[in-house]
């Protein structure tokens, strides 16, 4: 460490250290300070070392250490009270209550200590004239920790009753408290009320919003108000990751995640801090710790996953069901530890209860990546095996219920039956179904096995199934792609079963079976034929293909006409045959005509009870619509394919679904229902194990539209999670830099320049590349701002003359006088840049009158005036501030009449706009008039304001358009008058 030679230099190394993270090696540098200030023969800077080293250790794992240091302190305080100032003798006071709670957290500090020290406490209080509140709070929370409830409440209602003064802990942390033990007595809307105005950002300090945000959880949760409780694990994760004091806080996080089916993000935490399983300079925050490690644990370990790998103490593997085990048995052991001081068993009880949790809600989707370390129990099907006693007839009775009427879950029936007949001997009609159902599971490859059923139907004395059987088998030559191999197989079936059926030989569903099979096959030749047409080719023999796919589609409706009602089957053929028909239309260009056609097909469905079967359609019903701009029917349909696929809907269908219809919702501006979309979108790939494909798309679509929301924190997590997974193979490099760029302006909300600006340069060294270039500009304009507001004043002026050069080859004025101005503010930050921040003013002056002489069209020029007129005004500012506090008064007095010439025109500027420009040439006026008074000219400046006063006598603020033109900018400006009046009066 450099070496402190004064106090002046102890201060400022005392500050730099309290800028650094929390942790071990802060606290090492206040334990080095302490030592060089005792070196320094001042008795205030011992105390401020003391108080900063204090101070550290709170904020920190080592919250043990803090009583040696105030415990010095309080010697110090009674033996020389006069060495302390005036800040360090309040400091002294605060810092009573960071001990009497940090005493609580330590179960080897007696009770009868803790109850004497907040005797102290109250004693020193009363003689400084302080109110009693912080000791009521202090004494509600001792009573609170060891069950005494009846006195907590006491406690709790004089707390509130007591006056605030300069001892009271801020808003934040009081509303905190009083939050805590309102959900801590079960009173949990309370609570969130409590909590409001922390949580909405009304009230703040160092360790608030994050620590309410983390009790509003559980809470939250168990209220049903689960799309809260999602933003808030969001929000509040990001701000207690760095900090390492708050391993209670996080801890909360963990037993979110534990609760709300988020097991594997709740061990990602856990990754994250290994340090947290071990570190014990303050035992309470780990009891907390590791009681919701043992319910993560015990939450995996009931999955079936207690064999699974965990993060755990460092030096061994741990799995699931040791890590529980372990978990439990120290957060037991510290809970008796505490009990054992206090006299009860409260402690205990309340680690139990926590570790004893039962999740709420099975699973609450995040939209950050997280993929579910088990899969979802698939529907429940009753088989041999799990009865023990297989009745076969049963069983085939109900496959047969099932495929008859379409249900779901035929497939997995079939299978049961299968397996309990395994060994039996079944009669040809049996083994004839099994066959079939068996080879509808295989695809292409299921047609042998279907020609297998057709022989054993045959067999059986069925003809018109075993023909059926044999178009299926047709049908999967097919979707291999031998089209003609698959007409010439159906041309047999198909004039046998109309032989059969004019004869009466076989029923109408066996007929249309096998007349859907050979239309199935004459639409697979149809799209060949339509993707030819459409690349130019086949023009003689498409028309005629699909003619021939008409005539066989329109061959079932007819053989089904008027007998849907009676066989839910033939519905199914009929609203098939719509789609068919559909497709056709769409084949032939007449897009209109299919969407009604698909529209027929979906309601056909529906009508039948059948609506899983019309997702598809209303999909590619809503594709149309899009295609069409009817972007009202493509919303219907959207979600209606929702509605009608229920449960059936597979995950990946699921997801897509709900990733369009984001789009199109967020589309027409209602940018909270297309995140609740996004979401869904999100959760559903990461079920479907798409999560770096069409996951990453919903996410970077969430964040977005969370964006939009002014969700700064939740956005960052979201887009922060989507990044990994975005390529330019499979997403491209434009949804890369959308979501670098949006992640670039949440950073910059939340404060995080540094950060943003690396995600802006990111950004743009990948549009660096593009052919148009203003994305590239606009980027590295963005990243000189959070440059800049990082205090990287020589990198951000390279970014804004980047930016400044692109601006110039695109020929847009605005941007480039406005990178001119940037640059020119950061030249007067820097050592002897004056002459350089007037050079820079001036080139943006020049620049705006040459673009100004060349505009284009009357409206440009006129936005590129209003840009001339904000140069003179920023060019006059500048020029102000640029005169030291140091400088002598005729210097000083050259400068500001330079100033006034540049507000000066800049209000003449302004007024050749007329009233379009009211505000700004008024609030020129009111700067120039505030120079003249500086310049020992009260009349000008007197007349100036009056002026202003009389532009605004009754006048309508609608009348102006600059600004906000409201009432609140015309009260602005003529506070501002009458405040130039008063100051030359």
């Amino acid at each position: 460490m450099s070496e402190i030679t004064d106090f002046d230099a102890l201060r400022r190394a005392m500050a730099e250290n309290s800028g650094q993270p929390e942790g071990p090696a802060r606290n090492a540098r206040a334990e080095e300070l302490l030592a060089a200030a005792e070196k320094l023969n001042v008795p205030l800077a011992v105390i401020e070392a003391l108080g900063h080293q204090l101070k550290v250790y709170n904020y920190s794992s080592e919250k043990g250490k803090m009583f040696v240091p105030f415990a010095r302190l309080l010697r110090m305080w009674d033996e020389r009270p006069e060495n302390f100032d005036e800040y360090e003798t309040h400091t002294l006071h605060w810092v009573f209550k960071w001990v009497s709670s940090g005493m609580l957290d330590q179960p080897h500090i007696p009770l009868a200590s803790i109850e004497k020290w907040l005797g102290e406490m109250e004693h020193r209080y009363r003689l400084a004239g302080y109110s009693e509140r912080a000791v009521r709070s202090a004494e509600h929370s001792v009573a609170a920790h060891v069950g005494d409830l009846a006195r907590a409440e006491r406690a709790y209602a004089a707390w509130l009753a007591a006056d605030r003064d300069r001892m009271s802990d801020c808003h934040a942390c009081e509303l905190h408290g009083q939050g805590w033990w309102q959900a801590e007595r079960g009173r949990d809307a309370q609570a969130l009320e409590l909590w409001r105005p922390v949580l909405e950002g009304e009230y703040a300090c160092a360790h608030e919003p994050h620590a309410a945000l983390a009790s509003s959880l559980v809470p939250l949760l168990r209220l049903g108000r689960l799309d809260e409780a999602r933003g808030n694990h969001l929000r509040g994760l990001r701000l207690v990751r760095a900090m390492e004091s708050m391993r209670g806080a996080y801890a909360e996080h963990v037993e979110f995640c534990a609760l709300t089916g988020n097991e594997a993000r709740g061990l990602e935490l856990l990754a994250e801090r290994p340090a947290y399983f071990t570190d014990d300079g303050q035992p309470q925050s780990r009891l907390d710790f590791m009681s919701v490690v043992g319910l993560l644990m015990d939450r995996l370990t009931g999955l079936g996953l207690g064999d699974r790998q965990v993060p755990g103490p460092a030096g061994r593997e741990w799995t699931a069901r040791e890590l529980a085990t372990h978990a439990r048995a120290e957060a037991l052991a510290l809970a008796a530890r505490f009990d054992e001081r206090n006299g009860t068993t409260y402690v205990s009880e309340r680690a139990r209860a926590r570790m004893e949790q039962r999740p709420p809600v099975e699973r609450l989707p995040l939209g950050v990546r997280s993929v579910r370390p088990v899969p979802p129990p698939a529907p429940p099907v009753v088989t041999a095996a799990a009865t023990g006693q297989p009745d076969l007839p049963a069983l085939l009775a109900e496959a047969r219920r099932l495929s008859d009427n379409l249900r779901p879950n035929a497939v997995e029936a079939w299978a049961a039956v299968a397996e309990a007949a395994e060994g039996v001997e079944l009669d040809p009609r049996d083994r004839a179904e099994l066959a079939d159902h068996e080879a509808m599971g295989l695809g292409p490859e299921g047609a042998a096995l279907f020609e297998r059923a057709a022989e054993l139907y045959a067999a059986a004395g069925d003809p018109g199934e075993a023909l059926a059987a044999r178009a299926r088998a047709a049908y999967v030559r097919a979707l291999g792609g031998d089209v003609d191999a698959a007409l010439a197989a159906v041309s047999g079936p198909y004039d046998e079963i109309l032989a059969l059926y004019a004869a009466g030989d076989t029923g109408i569903r066996q007929t249309a079976s096998v007349l859907m099979g050979r239309a199935r096959i004459l639409m697979r030749r149809a799209h060949e034929a339509g993707e030819g047409l459409a690349e130019g080719d086949a023009e003689r023999d498409g028309p005629e293909v699909l003619g021939e796919a008409e005539a066989a589609v329109r061959e079932v409706l007819a053989l089904v006409d008027g007998r849907a009602r009676e066989d839910v089957r033939l519905a199914a053929r009929a609203a098939e045959a719509q789609a068919m028909l559909a497709e056709l239309a769409g084949l032939r260009g007449d897009l209109k005509a299919a969407a009604g056609l698909f529209a027929r097909g979906a309601a056909a469905f529906v009508a039948a009870g059948l609506p899983w079967f019309a997702v598809e359609y209303e999909a590619r019903l809503a594709s149309l619509a899009h295609h069409l701009g009817d972007m009202a029917e493509a919303e219907r349909a959207l979600r209606a394919a929702l509605e009608h696929g229920g449960a059936q809907l597979e995950a990946p269908g699921r997801a897509q679904l709900h990733l369009q219809l984001a789009e199109l919702v967020g589309g027409r501006g209602d940018a909270v229902e297309a995140a609740r979309h996004a979401l869904e979108a999100a959760h559903w790939a990461d079920e479907a194990g798409e999560s770096a494909t069409l996951g990453a798309w919903a996410r970077q679509q969430l964040g977005g539209f969370l964006l939009r929301q002014g969700r700064w924190a939740e956005a960052a997590e979201v887009l922060e999670s989507a990044l990994p997974d975005l390529n330019a193979q499979t997403h491209g490099d434009g949804a890369i830099v959308q979501t670098q760029w949006w992640l670039g302006d949440c950073l910059s909300e939340l404060g995080e320049h540094h950060a943003a600006a690396e995600r802006r340069l990111q950004a743009a060294d990948i549009a660096r590349h593009w052919p148009e270039q203003h994305d590239h500009a606009t980027l590295a304009h963005l990243a000189g701002e959070s440059l800049g507001q990082a205090g990287l004043a020589e990198e951000a002026d390279r970014a804004y003359a980047r930016a400044g050069d692109l601006w110039r080859e695109l020929g847009n004025a605005h941007g480039l006088i406005r990178s001119l101005r940037a640059r020119a503010w950061l030249a007067l930050r820097a050592q002897d840049g004056v002459e350089e921040a007037r050079a820079l003013m001036a080139e943006a002056v020049r620049e705006g009158e040459a673009a100004r002489d060349t505009a284009s069209d009357a409206e440009s020029r006129q936005q590129l005036v209003a840009e001339l007129g904000h140069t003179h005004g920023q060019f006059g500012d500048l020029l102000v501030r640029s005169v030291s506090d140091d400088a002598d008064d005729a210097s000083a007095r050259v400068v500001f009449g330079e100033a006034l010439s540049q507000v000066l025109r800049s209000a003449d500027v302004f007024a050749s706009l007329g009233d379009a420009a009211l505000h700004s040439r008024t609030g020129a006026e009111l700067a120039a008039g505030r120079l003249e008074a500086e310049l020992g000219r009260p009349d000008d400046a007197a007349a100036r304001a009056r002026a202003v006063l009389a532009a605004y006598d009754g006048r309508d603020t609608s009348e102006t358009d600059d600004g906000d033109g409201d009432d609140e900018a015309v009260r602005a400006r003529r506070a501002e008058a009458e405040q130039v009046l008063r100051l030359v009066e």
